[in-house]
């Protein structure tokens, strides 16, 4: 049987807006990118009555279940889409857990992105959007990961082509549970990504905008705001942002050497922080 690895890469919101409230979920409208820094995939056909779904590597502990990988089989067994074919899937996990950068739902993405591509099941968009929103409302971004800009009518518009970033990201030694920041939000905001233009990647346009999560995330976690008011002393930034619903945050960097020079300041102060530099794609 062919052993196929697919690189699922991280994601982050260099902007986010909650807008309003649906039935369950808050309308948002972001800007995202994706970063080189990824979770390695081995997906295998198998001979078995089951998929096999295991995880490995430095953030592996602690996954659930009920994680995404295996609501994704659990939607295509039910739905019997897959003909009783089952597979093994093995995950390397690079990408930290509570943390914004949506490694859970990039991972039944881009599972998902390859059985189309390969075959294993033939779907019209319609009908991947609401396989994707069983899962969670971020898995639809990963089908095709690049820069994105999702309206708050929940219209996503792709842009192949936008200025790059060197990013240092950084996570305390806690993760934000998506769940408890978002059921603090109280206010929301007026939408203003509706009419999605390439310019929104740009740095100028970008200073302007906010993660409006932070605002929760900092009162419950007030170490949030010491480490994004340090990292905004490091090499000059061109921003800092919170990526999602935290806890990791990003600061932004033109040139390479100042994104490297700052991990190293960083390390310094907080020697048991996982902290890592990235870059745009």
């Amino acid at each position: 049987m062919n052993i196929n690895k697919v690189k699922s890469f991280g994601k982050i919101n260099l902007a986010l807006h909650v807008t309003g409230k649906r039935t369950k979920l808050h309308k948002i409208e972001s800007i995202v990118k994706f970063i080189k820094l990824h979770d390695l995939i081995t997906i295998k056909k198998i001979n078995s009555k089951k998929h096999k779904v295991s995880f490995y590597g430095i953030f592996s502990k602690n996954i659930n279940k009920n994680n995404t990988v295996n609501k994704l089989f659990t939607i295509l067994d039910d739905q019997k889409l897959l003909n009783n074919k089952k597979f093994q899937i093995k995950i390397k996990k690079n990408i930290p857990q509570e943390a914004g950068l949506g490694g859970g739902s990039m991972n039944a993405a881009n599972i998902f992105s390859f059985l189309i591509k390969k075959k294993f099941i033939k779907l019209n968009q319609k009908k991947i959007l609401e396989i994707t929103n069983s899962i969670g409302s971020d898995v639809i971004l990963g089908i095709n990961p690049i820069n994105t800009v999702l309206s708050s009518k929940n219209i996503i518009k792709k842009f192949p082509k936008s200025p790059n970033f060197h990013t240092l990201l950084v996570r305390p030694n806690f993760g934000c549970s998506t769940k408890k920041i978002y059921s603090g939000v109280k206010k929301y905001t007026k939408p203003i990504f509706n009419d999605p233009k390439q310019n929104m990647f740009s740095p100028k346009f970008l200073l302007k905008q906010e993660n409006a999560l932070e605002k929760v995330a900092f009162s419950k976690y007030p170490k949030l705001r010491i480490i994004k008011s340090f990292l905004e002393n490091l090499n000059k930034p061109l921003f800092v942002r919170m990526t999602g619903s935290g806890s990791v945050l990003v600061a932004y960097y033109q040139k390479k050497q100042d994104c490297e020079l700052a991990k190293v300041r960083f390390k310094r102060k907080y020697r048991n922080y996982w902290c890592i530099t990235s870059k745009t794609i």
